[in-house]
């Protein structure tokens, strides 16, 4: 989507702006001349995660724009109103709010430690309530200076709750459903002082650090660039108070901008793209199986001796191991393999010498429980991994950064000889 210079000398205030969807939708402003405040918790290089506020703050002024790097934790109502005291001095008001920080564990209730918990909430939905409630006396005064003051909030259409969502990442769902009913709410209580309020949400997974942590490096792929979501976000803004109480999916928003062509936004055009989580199928998607290869119905039978399809896969991985996969993996998972009230547990050992692997229920770091359909299909590369979790097709309890590692391994079967 090409830019307007609409934006320019609007100010806008983006939560975990350092990297990822934050980062994207801040360029893209600041495209237009817009002065943005980039207001997260990386001032120091991270060893894993890509960016920091001032290297987004270098790339902002490079394309354009004046960019304030603020040191926010939104947790902390001192922290959140301190950065949005020196956006004022520094720019003369705000604009644009964008409550993008967020914080994800994709565990069930029991694998949810309360800390988690409290991360997720204090960050997801109170940090996206104090964000909103420090800035908006701002926001009004930029309405009475007849500019197009919005707030949106990167969070899922609450027209997709479903049991689905929470009996598989409940502590999360929760989180992010709490950033949407604040623009239900929002979106009403402003909509006579003239606030747009709405939610915006990917309907893909799109390439971020978050997105390959739980995915793999394999994962973007299979997703679609912050692009798209930048693209989106700016044509929302544009519409003012026209549009508001709206929970938008991003290829939505830029179709009715005539925006058709969505291979510009895939990261590999041409691939299969992995659906995101929280979207259904009225009006977004419902997460499918590949159905491009017959699933034999027989794989969700185990027979005593365990399923010869299952077996097959594991003799492939024994194949593979080493020290040296071992080295890089540390750690022992379990693939708990259950259908029509039978089960099989196999113990991939990935810790001690050379590895092994056993059909036993052993002791294990991981577990990851799913039917012997959805195990077999996924290492075949019929189910895409990622949509089979997110989808509740696969459970995870306990390490799941083991689950990342393990594709070092599983990389290494040949699919020809499943």
């Amino acid at each position: 989507m090409e830019n307007t210079g609409k934006l320019a000398g609007y100010t806008l205030f983006v939560t975990g702006g350092s990297r990822g969807i934050g980062k994207s939708i801040a360029l893209k402003a600041a495209r237009d001349g817009a002065n943005i405040v980039i207001a997260a918790k990386t001032a120091e290089p991270h060893p894993k995660l890509p960016g920091t506020i001032y290297t987004a703050a270098k790339e902002i002024e490079d394309v354009g724009g004046k960019c304030l790097p603020c040191i926010v934790d939104v947790r902390d109502e001192k922290s959140v109103q301190a950065a949005v005291d020196e956006a004022v001095r520094t720019f003369g008001g705000i604009d644009i709010l964008v409550n993008n920080a967020s914080a994800i564990s994709l565990t069930g209730t029991l694998a949810t430690t309360m800390k988690k918990y409290d991360l997720m909430n204090n960050v997801n939905t109170r940090g996206t309530f104090l964000c909103s409630r420090a800035c908006l006396p701002h926001l009004l005064k930029s309405k009475r200076r007849n500019r197009q003051p919005h707030i949106l909030n990167i969070s899922p259409p609450i027209s997709s709750i479903t049991s689905k969502w929470f009996k598989t990442f409940p502590a999360y769902s929760i989180a992010k459903y709490g950033m949407s009913l604040c623009v239900l709410g929002m979106a009403a209580e402003f909509e006579e002082q003239g606030i747009a309020v709405n939610a915006l949400w990917p309907r893909t997974t799109v390439a971020t650090a978050a997105t390959e942590m739980l995915g793999g490096s394999s994962s973007a792929a299979h997703s679609r660039k912050t692009d798209i979501m930048a693209d989106a976000a700016y044509a929302v803004f544009l519409k003012g108070i026209s549009c508001s109480g709206n929970f938008l999916i991003d290829d939505e928003v830029l179709a009715k901008e005539g925006i058709t062509d969505l291979d510009q936004y895939a990261c590999v055009p041409g691939n299969q793209l992995s659906l995101d989580i929280f979207v259904n199928n009225n009006g977004s998607f419902e997460p499918q199986e590949n159905t491009s290869k017959k699933h034999n119905a027989s794989r969700d039978q185990p027979s005593r001796n365990g399923n010869p399809e299952v077996s097959a896969i594991f003799n492939e991985m024994r194949k593979a191991l080493s020290a040296s996969v071992v080295a890089q993996i540390g750690g022992v998972v379990k693939y708990t393999l259950s259908a029509s009230g039978k089960s099989e547990s196999w113990t991939v050992d990935l810790k001690n010498g050379s590895g092994s692997i056993r059909q036993e229920d052993g002791k294990a770091d991981c577990t990851l429980k799913m039917s012997p359909n959805t195990f077999v299909a996924m290492f075949k590369g019929e189910m895409d991994p990622t949509d089979a979790f997110m989808s509740g097709k696969i459970k995870i309890e306990g390490d799941m950064g083991l689950v990342m590692k393990l594709e070092k391994l599983t990389q290494n079967i040949p699919k020809s000889k499943l």
